[in-house]
């Protein structure tokens, strides 16, 4: 597909366009996000002063929320242009990264919807000549533990993967790195708490965040996360073919 064409298939197939978030939804997670909450930080370290209206018009600018202020209920929107942009941009690191054979740690806090994503970029990655990362398993983490699955690391819990928002899997995860006495990975592909973790920590990371992620689109605007691609991060995984395709075309890799 051409960028048009995937644009509009991306509104077609609700990844952008009118989303299944609702609005109310995204304004609170702003409030939250700026109050510390630990679901929504994301592990992300503010570097100024950051305003409701701040995050709220970043919010609108690099995502496609509503800039209405007054609409404050019913669903809001992902601007499929903004999306198909940021994964250029995202292409562009992933696939450099690759050409020079370096070292790649690939994540996930939404394993229902994009662990197929992740998988499909590390088996590209690994057969194009990059190491993909490869984090010892079963450290402990809220009733689980850390597995590692297709090449991409995920939170297991009681027979299931785990949806979470928490930076302390990646923040195990680098420390389990630092004490096999390897050096920490050149780029980190991930998503939520992972990815912020990762770029607070001053690491190379590229990701993907929704529109009631402001965490990682506010770590992309202080210069921490390199991209945050916006879109619906929880439709059914299936929908993703075009987008891991044209990633991959994009970023001279090989097809999965």
């Amino acid at each position: 597909m051409n960028p048009t064409e995937l644009a509009e298939y991306f509104d077609s197939a609700r990844i952008t366009g009118l989303v299944a978030t609702p609005r109310q939804d995204n304004l609170r997670h702003i409030r939250l996000f700026l109050e510390g909450d630990e679901n929504l930080e994301f592990g992300v370290t503010r570097t100024r002063e950051w305003s409701f209206d701040d995050v709220f018009q970043l919010m609108h600018e690099r995502v496609g929320i509503s800039g209405d202020p007054a609409y404050v209920r019913g669903q809001d929107t992902i601007d499929a242009g903004s999306c198909v942009a940021a994964l250029d941009r995202f292409a562009d690191v992933l696939g450099a990264s690759v050409g020079r054979g370096e070292r790649i740690l690939f994540a996930t806090g939404h394993p229902a919807g994009l662990l197929p994503v992740h998988a499909a970029f590390a088996r590209s990655a690994a057969a194009a000549g990059a190491t993909v990362v490869a984090v010892p398993e079963g450290r402990a983490f809220g009733g689980g533990d850390i597995r590692r699955l297709f090449g991409v690391l995920a939170w297991h819990q009681h027979g299931g993967l785990m949806h979470t928002h928490s930076p302390e899997p990646m923040r195990i995860s680098l420390d389990t790195l630092a004490e096999e006495g390897a050096s920490p990975p050149d780029l980190v592909v991930a998503d939520h708490g992972w990815a912020g973790y990762a770029a607070s920590s001053g690491l190379p990371t590229i990701g993907f965040a929704d529109c009631n992620d402001p965490g990682l689109f506010v770590s992309e605007a202080q210069g921490q996360l390199d991209v945050a691609v916006p879109l619906d991060d929880n439709v059914c995984p299936g929908l993703y073919g075009p987008l891991i395709d044209y990633v991959l075309e994009r970023a001279g890799m090989p097809p999965v």
